[in-house]
């Protein structure tokens, strides 16, 4: 397999490290995932060069100090292509007081290095000159028996970074592997203190483990251990009572986006627009995110009988910039709601329509033209205009005109 820019600009910098007399590995996830044969979105290097040996060899114009307090520093490549190398010096972690970042660290060698990550599978480190794995954690074995596995103490691995409970999960649906019996015991022993992670980074691990193939498995797997609660609360607590329906849903929705997935658990559970405004705050959604969801949550028992509603009623919907979300999600849950057919009907009717949204017929010249002046009822009379030309019951300028001469007269 031909080598990528990125790892090519990896290796690179590896080389360059090695000359200037300094030991330099890839490690972390880049191993795993050349280990598995998929490309790695980034390349990691961990060395015994120290942040400030980094930005001598390699210069402060291509060197950021992203966290040089931990030993990490950023390395630009040439080009986009080459993208940047996270460089970062091995070492051993002090405790974890906000359980996120460690409080100090020291710098050590390659095998006190490896401990302080979190999986073994992603505790590997790989030599690209020498096209050598070196293994302290057992992270090989874990990959050929598929077992997602804390590295030493799984208490201890969560107490550093209460994150890395969502992030087990993930990796399991991502990879179709299975959590290890300590691991998972402390996953769920330790689940209702993930609340101490902020929104923004549960829900970028919420988002990647909803995008995964196994995003059906995870979710039940964040109920049985406990994260759920913390996740989406309103989804826990109506669980038990609608599982089957859920996981009907989840099974269904592999394909779909993170945000499809999202509001279609919240139309089950029957949230309300103040649980979904709860739901953009703990998870610090942004507007467009939070926005979609809403809508097609809010809009789903509308949409359910579109096919009864006027076509003046459902077209300022299917203009509207989410609607994309929420047919998405109609056509997830109308089986539970005893709907089939319904999204088929509505995406029929909008292909039936010559011109979504036609010019109108009436303008605010016209009624000027009428004699009547700019308020409510000029408001009103437009709306209406707009109505029946929707319908079809108006079709041309002049009968809109005629129209509105038969209404400005009564």
């Amino acid at each position: 397999m031909s080598k990528s820019h990125k790892e090519e600009f990896a290796r690179s910098v590896v080389q360059q490290l090695r000359k200037a007399g300094f030991e330099a590995l890839f490690a972390g996830g880049c191993v795993r995932d050349l280990l598995m044969g998929n490309e790695a979105a980034d390349y990691d290097v961990a060395t015994s060069a120290t942040p400030e040996q980094v930005r001598e060899l390699f210069g402060k114009k291509r060197t950021i100090a992203v966290g040089a307090a931990f030993g990490v520093m950023i390395v630009m490549g040439p080009n986009k292509a080459a993208g940047q190398v996270e460089v970062a010096t091995f070492r051993t972690d002090a405790t974890y007081s906000d359980g996120r970042r460690p409080d100090s660290v020291t710098y050590s060698t390659p095998e006190h290095d490896a401990q302080r990550r979190d999986f073994t599978i992603n505790g590997m480190f790989y030599d690209p000159l020498a096209e050598e794995v070196i293994d302290f954690v057992g992270g090989r074995t874990d990959l050929e028996r598929k077992v997602i596995r804390a590295i030493g103490n799984p208490a201890a691995r969560i107490a550093e970074d209460k994150l890395r409970m969502l992030r087990a999960v993930r990796f399991a649906a991502r990879f179709d592997f299975q959590i290890e019996d300590a691991t998972r015991d402390a996953v769920r022993v330790s689940a209702t203190q993930v609340s101490v992670v902020s929104g923004e980074r549960i829900a970028v691990e919420v988002q990647k483990t909803l995008s995964a193939a196994r995003a059906a498995w995870a979710v039940q797997e964040w109920q049985e251990l406990g994260l759920l609660a913390s996740i989406f609360p309103e989804i826990d607590q109506r669980w038990h009572a609608r599982q089957h329906v859920f996981r009907q849903v989840l099974e269904a929705a592999q394909n779909d986006t993170w945000q499809v997935i999202v509001a279609a658990m919240y139309v089950i559970a029957q949230a309300s627009e103040s649980q979904l405004s709860a739901l953009k705050s703990s998870l610090k959604l942004s507007n467009t995110d939070a926005e979609s969801i809403r809508f097609a949550v809010l809009k789903h028992a509308f949409l359910l009988k579109a096919n009864q509603k006027k076509w003046s009623q459902v077209q300022p919907l299917v203009l509207n910039s989410r609607f994309a979300t929420a047919l998405k999600v109609l056509q997830l849950t109308e089986g539970v709601y005893d709907a089939s057919g319904v999204a088929a009907d509505l995406a029929a009717r909008m292909e039936a329509v010559s011109e979504l949204d036609p010019e109108p017929l009436l303008l605010g010249k016209d009624l000027i033209g009428s004699g009547l002046k700019p308020g409510p009822e000029f408001k009103r009379l437009l709306q209406d205009a707009r109505d029946l030309q929707l319908d079809g019951e108006l079709d041309s300028k002049s009968g809109a005109l005629q129209w509105l001469k038969g209404r400005v007269g009564k």
